[in-house]
């Protein structure tokens, strides 16, 4: 399993992209590497890079690359995010999309064009560096897609489909121009991915157009975002199951969605937001956290959010923004970073191993009329649902400590699928399991 980090830079935040710094980029890198991370997560400003939709700078394209080299200097792989889109409360989408230009960013054809250009030439970018972990759409873009965003683009779940196959194809082709030993070939590992990430709404509200299919069907590995400001740690407490066992518990849930059962699962983003976390808690919450997830199966790996805190000297953040960090803004590393390095140095050297998958599945009933998915499924799975519930009863009581895989009403019959899963045994929802109680994270405490 892969330990890396979400790079929050820590001169300047993400607005150091409009004045780049080699320099500043290193030190951040070389503090990264320090806590035996293998790769980081960067995002480059959408805006920065495409701010008309018919131009793409090209110095900005160089600084992305130069980012890429720094932090494969340090002997850390990269993934790049591309549509940012949303970052800790704040939107960075281009003007050519808002006030007089609006036009919906999903469904516009000249819009999807742009943005697919956008991606292609981002990916293309970097595509021929050995240490490219990948390319991922971007940072919970589904958030522009319904409430509670103040401005949603109305989108349904088929246009979702449509624009998420764009902008992976779109990625994809970007990629390609990597070949022979100088590119793809030379990779540490296999060939880099491209993944859609999306926030959990996807797998919680059943509004959002955005949903699980659409983060199990599109790109190379299925992506979650675990953050127990959604109404775990309210739930739970900071260090309760429910709260150290949510990213194992979606780890789990995005598994049963994959039609591939060798689909890796990545945990992109999780963090200890100290709105709902004591920063005393913060190092017992990530290492209870990351304990868990290395006990699930087909975990490509986490990413922790995030390498630094905000600087104080920025305004308007909510503030568990300003804390996420392993280390501070001037280099201090926390308990959780010393938490978080304890276990990628075990990892690293070999003290984890991969048991075989929990053999027991919880069945969520996914079957609807005319064999649409159910309504309600998502509200079910919500922490507090009556389907979160009983799988966090069932992982509570389980002998060996693990949860239970999950498994889809609709491919409970699948013997094929079921043995590739290794699971054996199949566990019904009790009928007196409570109602849900979902609660979806406003979009100014999404990471």
């Amino acid at each position: 399993m892969r330990f890396g980090v979400n790079h929050t830079p820590s001169v300047g935040w993400f607005h150091s992209w409009l004045d780049f710094s080699p320099s500043d980029t290193a030190r951040d890198m070389e503090q990264i590497a320090s806590l035996g991370a293998d790769h980081v997560r960067i995002f480059p400003l959408w805006p920065v890079v495409q701010p008309n939709r018919t131009l793409i700078r090209q110095s900005a394209l160089r600084d992305v690359a130069t980012v890429v080299d720094i932090a494969g200097s340090f002997g850390l792989d990269v993934n790049v995010d591309a549509l940012q889109g949303h970052l800790s409360s704040f939107d960075f989408v281009p003007s050519w999309l808002e006030s007089w230009h609006r036009r919906n960013m999903f469904t516009d054809p000249d819009v999807v064009a742009s943005t697919a250009a956008y991606v292609e030439a981002l990916a293309a970018a970097v595509a021929d560096k050995p240490n490219l972990l990948g390319i991922t759409i971007g940072n919970e873009v589904n958030q522009f897609a319904h409430a509670p965003h103040p401005a949603p683009h109305d989108t349904t779940a088929e246009q979702g489909h449509a624009w998420a196959a764009a902008m992976v194809a779109a990625a994809r082709r970007g990629l390609s121009v990597a070949s022979g030993v100088s590119g793809l070939e030379a990779r540490r590992g296999s060939a880099p991915l491209v993944t859609v990430a999306q926030y959990d709404a996807a797998w919680y509200d059943d509004a959002q157009p955005f949903g699980p299919e659409h983060a199990a069907d599109h790109g190379d590995a299925t992506v979650t975002h675990s953050w127990v400001f959604n109404g775990s740690a309210a739930l739970h407490g900071a260090l309760g199951p429910g709260s150290v066992r949510h990213g194992e518990y979606l780890l789990q849930l995005a598994a049963a969605w994959n039609r591939d059962p060798e689909r890796p699962n990545w945990l992109q983003e999780v963090g200890a937001p100290t709105n709902v976390v004591d920063p005393a808690d913060a190092a017992s919450f990530t290492e209870q956290t990351i304990r868990h997830v290395l006990d699930a199966q087909h975990v490509l790996g986490v990413t922790w959010w995030c390498s630094h805190d905000v600087s104080r000297s920025l305004a308007d953040f909510p503030e568990l923004e300003y804390d996420l960090g392993l280390f501070t803004n001037d280099g201090r590393l926390k308990p959780a970073g010393e938490a978080f390095a304890a276990l990628a140095r075990s990892a690293r050297d070999g003290a984890t191993t991969s048991a075989a998958p929990p053999s027991t599945a919880l069945v969520l009933d996914d079957d609807g009329p005319d064999g649409a998915p159910r309504h309600g499924i998502r509200a079910d799975s919500a922490p507090g649902g009556r389907f979160a519930a009983a799988w966090l009863e069932l992982a509570e009581s389980a002998l060996d400590g693990r949860g239970p895989q999950v498994v889809l009403r609709s491919r409970i019959d699948d013997d094929t699928l079921l043995a590739a899963r290794g699971i054996t045994r199949c566990v019904e929802v009790p009928d007196d399991a409570p109602t849900a109680l979902l609660s979806v994270a406003h979009p100014a405490t999404m990471a």
